[in-house]
């Protein structure tokens, strides 16, 4: 008998299945119904929806702070003459020389 469930597919009742059933019982009228196999498709759906609910979430509150920010920049501007300016930095010429070749 190479597989587990060989005995009960022989129609061997195992010793501790044997004892449970009570005394009198016609034993070749006896089914043992296994458990069906854990499936683990419902607890993968829930962790992927649980991510992409957090990533949903963390994106909201980036947009959100990125609203707020550039509110807040042209409010200051418009009222106390405050600015922000975003320079991008150049590489110098000899780099670019240097690429090229």
């Amino acid at each position: 008998m190479r597989q587990p469930d060989a005995q009960l597919r022989a129609g061997h009742i195992p010793s501790e299945l044997y004892r449970q059933i009570p005394p009198g019982t016609d034993t070749n009228a006896v089914v043992i119904v296994q458990a069906a196999p854990r499936s683990y498709a419902g607890p993968i759906l829930l962790t992927l929806t649980i991510t992409a609910g957090a990533v949903a979430i963390l994106f909201a509150v980036a947009l959100t702070a990125q609203i707020i920010a550039a509110s807040l920049v042209a409010v200051l501007s418009a009222s106390c003459g405050l600015g922000l300016t975003l320079n991008r930095a150049r590489r110098p010429a000899r780099a670019k020389a240097r690429r090229r070749s």
